[in-house]
């Protein structure tokens, strides 16, 4: 017990649970642009999806607490390493080096997390805890996507996403040991491919829910 403890209070301990509750994230997220992309089936598609969902009962509230474990994990953990980077360096180098793997995305990750963060209790509280007994899923997403605003919020947010899965997908894996010369090429890559499929699957919905309207 001392051991793991000491492991997952060490730097690479955190950033071992920041790689896995990470891929937990992205299988999320894979589900999830699945089961949304019934919309386009029209609506009775959607709220069909929507039911069955509901359906599963104890094993969607036991997900979405294993859900909010994983955030949970990854917002701390996250928000401790990046102050204990802070506080190693406090003060910026008069000249910046731009080092291997560093890039816009790697550097932005602690403020587009924090972003994401905000958005998913903003996209919860307009669509997940709100009166759902005389309406359906359907025309809830519907009426929300007719303000103009909504539309850009969510297709921005949705940009913020796949900036963050644009070096956190590769990143996590190097964090689990796949550093490798032979891999790293292969993963950055499917990083840029993964990050576009979420940013687009996911930002187009409010843009063609809305020219339905």
């Amino acid at each position: 017990m001392n051991w793991l403890t000491s492991t997952l209070g060490s730097s690479i301990g955190k950033k071992l649970m920041m790689a896995v509750t990470g891929l937990g994230f992205i299988g999320f997220l894979a589900g999830h642009l699945a089961g949304n992309l019934t919309i386009y089936g029209g609506k009775d598609a959607f709220n069909s999806y929507a039911e069955h969902l509901h359906a599963l009962g104890p094993l969607v509230t036991a997900a979405e607490l294993g859900l909010l474990t994983f955030a949970l994990i990854h917002v701390l953990t996250g928000l401790t390493l990046f102050y204990q980077n802070l506080t190693a360096r406090p003060q910026r180098y008069a000249v910046q080096k731009k080092h291997g793997g560093r890039t816009l995305a790697s550097q932005l990750m602690p403020y587009t997390g924090l972003l994401i963060l905000l958005f998913v209790i903003f996209h919860l509280f307009d669509f997940h805890f709100v009166d759902k007994t005389h309406t359906t899923i359907f025309e809830i997403v519907a009426n929300a996507f007719t303000n103009p605003a909504y539309v850009f919020i969510y297709v921005t947010a949705m940009v913020v996403v796949a900036l963050h899965i644009t070096h956190g997908f590769w990143s996590l894996f190097q964090t689990l040991g796949a550093n490798h010369p032979k891999y790293m090429p292969f993963l950055m890559s499917a990083s840029l491919v993964i990050a576009l499929l979420f940013g687009f699957g996911f930002g187009f919905l409010p843009i063609y829910i809305s020219l339905l309207a």
